[in-house]
């Protein structure tokens, strides 16, 4: 059995250039992987089996499922495999879980069924599957461009911690929804990811002032559980507060583990809201090689 963490993301930018001809956005985005992870197993299998502990996912939606077929049609290979989902980010939250669920499912099936298909194969495959796949087959910290699909690596920074809280949201196609509302007012060049790029490259930290994302304000407009929610994070001692990806998690950056988990235990305890905190993958303090 092959057993593979699926690392969630954040976006620490997210800025959008224009809309493409083909209905999509182009964006910049500096993107990170986190601690918090599904797990994702595969072993050997007569056919192709997907089970997942999470409810209301039918399999044909779920990603790892169509990435399993794609990689299948890609390589015309008709071998079978039974991969297992133990979810952990939660479902539709802006954390890229179904995008990095596919993400394992693609490299853990090269392995298995011994493909030996390299990143970038395994990356433009991805592509077609979802816009966040491409960065999550191997995570870390990198700058996504186009569709997403576009990933220039960049060097871990020391990153701080960072509590998140999950307003819970009934939106269907919620990411399209979100990116239908973007107004050309709300379009920049895509100058605060590449300046935080080039920060990190020369060994610069992450300024809290440098974090953006272009939905921030429009999740608090037309999602009032969001908007309570950030009030409540500012309320209990938070100040950076931002939307992952299109929403509705928000998350807040916070320099000391202390008061981290007093945020988190405010939001939980008192406030009520799902929360946890986490840190980025893979932690420069801890990463080898």
């Amino acid at each position: 059995m092959i057993t593979l963490d699926a690392h969630a993301k954040l976006n620490l930018t997210l800025e959008a250039v224009r809309r493409r001809e083909d209905g999509y956005h182009e964006t910049v985005s500096i993107m990170q992987t986190l601690e918090l992870a599904d797990i994702v197993t595969i072993e050997p299998s007569n056919s192709l089996e997907l089970t997942c502990d999470a409810s209301g996912i039918r399999r044909e939606e779920n990603l790892a499922w169509q990435a399993a077929q794609t990689l299948r049609a890609e390589t015309g290979i008709a071998d079978g495999a039974r991969i297992g989902i133990r979810k952990r980010i939660p479902v539709s939250a802006g954390l890229g879980g179904g995008s990095s669920d596919a993400a394992a499912a693609l490299v853990g099936l090269n392995r298995l069924w011994k493909l030996g298909m390299s990143g970038d194969e395994l990356r433009s495959i991805g592509a077609r599957i979802g816009s966040d796949v491409p960065f999550l087959i191997d995570g870390g910290t990198a700058i996504a461009l186009g569709r997403g699909e576009r990933i220039r690596d960049l060097p871990n920074p020391n990153l701080p911690y960072f509590v998140l809280a999950f307003p819970e949201v009934d939106m269907p196609n919620k990411t399209a929804t979100m990116y239908s509302a973007l107004t050309s007012g709300d379009f920049t060049r895509g100058a605060l990811g590449r300046k935080l790029e080039a920060r990190i490259r020369n060994g610069g930290d992450v300024p809290p002032q440098f974090l953006f994302n272009v939905f921030d304000s429009t999740a608090r407009i037309r999602l009032p559980e969001v908007k309570r929610c950030w009030d409540d994070m500012h309320a209990a001692g938070a100040r950076e507060i931002h939307i992952s990806g299109s929403g509705p998690t928000i998350y807040a950056a916070v320099e000391r583990r202390e008061m981290a988990t007093a945020i988190q235990l405010v939001m939980e305890k008192i406030k009520g809201w799902k929360s946890l905190t986490t840190r980025a993958w893979p932690n420069p303090q801890t990463a080898t090689g």
